[in-house]
């Protein structure tokens, strides 16, 4: 079973506007509402292709309910601990073909909620393969709770795919997560540094499997993704597809490496259903979704070269 961690969840309100006027009343004829945050797209995709898959984090309020809800409708299974505040709203607004995102910070964690959700993590990983955590941290929780998080994963050996960024990502780093997935903006951060071209995306992952990381995944957009994995670079490349709505195609990634690390993989095969997963939710107007009839074909379509 994967375990998807959505710790920071949230109301998607996508809004497909043909255009976005400033300082003036815009009407939205098409409003998509979504049970959000990086996590749950993840999850979603995952169902999509029939992968068994259980949803955890936190959820709180009327919003909170609103998610629970649209999971169960959705069939998809899961267990999340519930808080005082109230799940947060995140707005993206289509227009132009441009995306303009507003993004609530969302509910601050107790001592005591954090403490019941390790609690029930603890619980949960006794069933899980493979573990991903995406996205932000709430308020309330430290900058080391992923860490936290990686740790305990790895003492019932579990493989755990953080997608994060910032100080959350470092301090996940020193755990020694099984695959991280930066993109490039996220990678030169991390390491203080833009990476020059491939040689140089490949430097840096090099730098980054020292520090314990089994598999490091560079997202590069519609180009695909860079993988690392014992000492060998490889990168996927899909084909170029006509894009509907890209929102959630990272998390679609996520999912397929997932898919394919569960299944016991090849790290060049998983990343193949990771690049074919993510250009698969592009194409369509749902976020976190793809047609599992296409899968199987558009992911022969990804082009996998060694990288020197």
């Amino acid at each position: 079973m994967i375990l998807t961690l959505t710790l920071n969840p949230a109301i998607d309100m996508n809004y497909q506007l043909g255009h976005l006027t400033i300082n003036q009343v815009n009407r939205c004829g098409r409003v998509i509402k979504t049970a959000g945050g990086k996590g749950l797209n993840v999850t979603r995709v995952l169902k999509c292709v029939n992968a068994e898959v259980l949803a955890t984090g936190f959820l709180g309020g009327k919003t909170g309910e609103f998610i629970a809800d649209e999971l169960d409708h959705a069939g998809v299974s899961h267990h999340f601990v519930t808080i005082k505040g109230s799940t947060r709203h995140c707005l993206a607004i289509m227009h132009e073909g441009n995306q303009t995102e507003i993004l609530e910070d969302g509910p601050s964690i107790s001592g005591d909620e954090a403490a019941a959700f390790l609690r029930e993590y603890d619980r949960l990983l006794d069933q899980a393969t493979v573990v991903t955590a995406s996205g932000s941290l709430p308020k309330g929780l430290p900058k080391t709770f992923y860490q936290q998080l990686i740790e305990r994963a790895a003492r019932k050996n579990r493989k755990f795919l953080l997608d994060t960024s910032g100080e959350s990502l470092k301090a996940g780093i020193k755990a020694s997560p099984y695959l991280i997935k930066p993109n490039q903006d996220e990678l030169a951060a991390l390491m203080g540094e833009e990476a020059a071209g491939e040689a140089g995306l490949v430097a840096s992952a090099r730098r980054l499997a020292e520090t314990g990381v089994r598999f490091i995944v560079v997202s590069l957009g519609k180009k695909g993704a860079l993988g690392y994995f014992n000492g060998r670079a490889f990168i996927a490349e899909p084909p170029a597809v006509q894009a509907v709505n890209a929102v959630g195609s990272g998390d679609s990634m996520i999912a397929g490496l997932a898919y394919g690390i569960d299944r016991g993989l090849a790290p060049e095969e998983a990343l193949a259903y990771g690049a074919a997963f993510g250009t698969l939710n592009a194409m369509e107007a749902r976020t976190g979704y793809v047609d599992q009839a296409q899968v199987e074909a558009f992911k022969k379509k990804i082009a996998i070269r060694t990288v020197g």
